[in-house]
């Protein structure tokens, strides 16, 4: 009975969140699972096309290895996608509260949802692309591993307005790298593989002795 009108909404809000969340937890796993299969089959197809060019004929098992990046690859998507629900509820009930205390102003309320859900699809859109990239990179370090190819050339994709310039150099020079060890980046001081950086589609052209 002391309840405000107020106090009513915010245990509302956060009651509808929690049911929305708990909903969202469970397509997480499905969705991270989907994600990384089907990224791993088109990884292994584009790579078998790859290698199939080159003078290779592969067949690729799902290994241990394999599997251990398969896994590693969900569970960093789960956490991923898991980020966005929480993220945008908390803002949501910021937002109606805020409507509440300044007179129910329900067209600045439309508003502002409008916008932070189109924040939130541009965030979702970009998680995407940059997870895929990032699978697709393991994936494919792993699968030439396998194949004992330990050598591959970077080749930039020019799709970035904002390109790195040590990417696009590095696919200018046709700079060969160590498939295991990565490429050494200047502009960040470390190893890495094509696609692992935020936003890097580049990706590795593998080198076939007597081919390439």
């Amino acid at each position: 009975m002391d309840e405000t009108p107020a106090d009513v909404l915010r245990r509302t809000m956060k009651q509808l969140s929690a049911q929305w969340l708990k909903k969202f937890d469970t397509a997480a796993e499905n969705l991270a699972a989907y994600f990384a299969q089907s990224v791993e089959k088109r990884s292994t197809a584009a790579l078998k096309k790859i290698l199939r060019d080159g003078g290779m004929s592969v067949e690729f098992k799902m290994t241990p290895v394999m599997r251990d990046v398969v896994d590693a690859t969900v569970h960093q998507n789960v956490a991923l996608i898991k980020s966005i629900p929480a993220q945008y509820l908390d803002q949501v009930e910021g937002m109606v509260m805020r409507s509440v205390q300044t007179g129910r102003d329900l067209g600045q309320l439309a508003s502002d949802l409008e916008t932070r859900l189109g924040v939130t699809k541009r965030r979702a859109a970009f998680i995407s692309l940059d997870q895929n990239n990032k699978a697709t990179a393991a994936f494919n370090r792993v699968r030439l591993q396998e194949v004992g190819i330990d050598e591959a050339i970077w080749t930039h994709s020019g799709a970035a307005r904002e390109p790195r310039h040590t990417h696009l150099k590095a696919g200018r020079e046709k700079t060969r790298y160590q498939v295991s060890k990565g490429w050494y980046d200047p502009a960040v001081k470390q190893f890495i593989q094509p696609g692992e950086l935020i936003n890097c589609r580049c990706v590795g052209r593998p080198v076939i002795k007597g081919f390439s």
